[in-house]
């Protein structure tokens, strides 16, 4: 049974690679891996962890078994009689895992479900006119690095998600030939992800980190902003010497709303400026009620939901339906939503079954390398999702007193290391980041166009920039150079 979890995963995934291919959507093979990766786990729980279900929970603790340590915790804290049976109790265990992924899974969903509706609002009230006026160059070369510097710097501010989300809708309306859009995409899904590596607030990764006590806000910019530049300035130089010419523009309006009944300037106006402010209150509403970013989203399109009804309360029915929420939902693509669960939901299963923990273990024992660790965990979060590695890696190396070389503290160059690697690794294969899945779906981005195309480039500046960190940390805190410092 244990192997057979990792077969399925093996199978849907090459399923959602060779997407069309076999004529399968990639959402109906992620949510078939979520479903029956689970089913597995349940059905094959005493033999997948290793508890003989004839003997009693008393008898089983009494044994010596070894089994995960999360799963002997439950069993001590819900044992409370003789007759408790461990087949009910490990049943239970398995459902309290998969209630313990779906919520942080759900709180991913929530966020970009709230995120995607704000842009296509935003959109239907051709709000990003504002932007894409302004941007005059046709030019492919300064095009792709104005936009890729504009991703950079607000996956920063904001978060790599919410930045691709918004960045995905400007490129609709910049380019119109689906190559150069589709280039320009992955472009901006490695500036997204090396933008929210320096930052606190940037990645999901580096938010748990953060709040684990691994790293510090200031000791992370400082020792990742320039690793993260090099990271996307690597492929931009590459392309910038590849492209040639200029990309051309799509008519003034894709949707025939906008011609229909377009929305005056004011109002244009208005929920394009709601929209940003809603984008960039979440991080601050996160930092003063520490209360998760879907929370902050969803009261930001409470506001605009509120303000365009009563704006355009006297319009009539079909005007009003064309510009408010309820219509622009219908345009949110709920495809993805769910393509992003069922990923989600199967490497939860592997995280719940040990074969995170066990990926974990090995990298330790075989490795052992910080820097090589981290270079192969960023390359494994272009496969399975980055979270659970990097929560596995944060239960491994736990901040405190070393022991057994086991742990390191707070700020030290293994947690920075591991912020940059899971947070850019993931560029490398476009479901391998949350910023990729959101543009994979928006954009419609064949998975093996990306990986003969972008991927390279990718790779490229993920190992630029990881040389970088390394350098730095070996010039900075050689003998040398500590002994220059101390003299100064």
């Amino acid at each position: 049974m244990f192997i057979l979890i990792l077969v399925v995963f093996i199978i849907g995934y090459m399923a959602i690679a060779l997407e069309h291919n076999i004529r399968v959507d990639k959402s109906a093979s992620a949510l078939l891996i979520g479903t029956i990766t689970w089913a597995i786990l349940v059905l094959g729980a005493p033999q997948i962890y290793h508890v003989d279900t004839n003997l009693s929970v008393q008898e089983l603790l009494e044994s010596g078994t070894h089994f995960l340590k999360s799963l002997k915790e439950f069993f001590i804290y819900n044992f409370q009689a003789e007759t408790s049976e461990t087949s009910t109790l490990l049943n239970h265990f398995v459902l309290e895992e998969l209630k313990h992924h779906l919520i942080e899974i759900s709180e991913i969903l929530f966020f970009l479900l709230g995120a995607m509706t704000i842009v296509e609002l935003v959109d239907a009230h051709d709000g990003f006119s504002i932007i894409t006026n302004r941007i005059k160059t046709t030019n492919k070369v300064k095009l792709i690095i104005l936009l890729s510097l504009i991703t950079f710097f607000f996956s920063a501010a904001l978060d790599n998600l919410t930045t691709a989300i918004v960045m995905s809708a400007l490129l609709k309306k910049l380019i119109k030939d689906k190559s150069d859009l589709w280039l320009f995409a992955g472009t901006i899904i490695i500036a997204a992800n090396a933008g929210g590596a320096w930052s606190p607030i940037g990645d999901v990764t580096t938010i748990m980190l953060w709040i684990g006590g691994q790293i510090s806000a200031l000791s992370i910019v400082q020792a990742l902003v320039i690793p993260s530049i090099v990271c996307i300035a690597v492929p931009l130089i590459f392309l910038s010497l590849k492209l040639k010419g200029n990309i051309s523009r799509p008519e003034s309006s894709e949707f025939s709303e906008h011609i229909v009944n377009p929305a005056s300037e004011k109002e244009k106006k208005i929920v394009f400026v709601l929209g940003v402010v809603a984008l960039l209150f979440v991080p601050i509403f996160k930092s003063i009620t520490h209360l998760p970013p879907f929370v902050g989203i969803l009261m930001g399109l409470g506001m605009i939901w509120a303000v365009t009804e009563v704006m355009h309360r006297s319009k009539n029915h079909e005007e009003k339906n064309r510009l408010s929420v309820i219509g622009v939902l219908r345009r949110v693509d709920v495809s993805s939503v769910l393509f992003f669960l069922g990923i989600l939901m199967a490497v939860a299963s592997l995280s719940s079954a040990g074969h995170l923990l066990i990926l974990a273990n090995f990298l330790e024992t075989s490795i052992g390398d910080i820097y090589i660790v981290n270079l192969t965990i960023g390359l494994l979060s272009s496969i399975v999702d980055n979270v659970p590695l990097v929560a596995g890696a944060m239960g491994m190396y736990e901040v405190g007193p070393e022991i057994a070389g086991m742990s390191y503290p707070m700020d030290h160059k293994f947690w920075q290391f591991l912020a940059y690697c899971a947070g850019t690794g993931g560029s490398c294969l476009i479901i391998g980041s949350a910023a990729g899945v959101a543009v994979m779906g928006i954009l419609k981005i064949d998975f093996m166009w990306y990986l003969r195309r972008i991927s390279a480039l990718a790779l490229l500046g993920y190992l630029s920039g990881a040389l970088t960190y390394y350098l730095i940390n070996a010039y900075y805190y050689s003998p040398a150079t500590t002994e220059v410092l101390n003299q100064l």
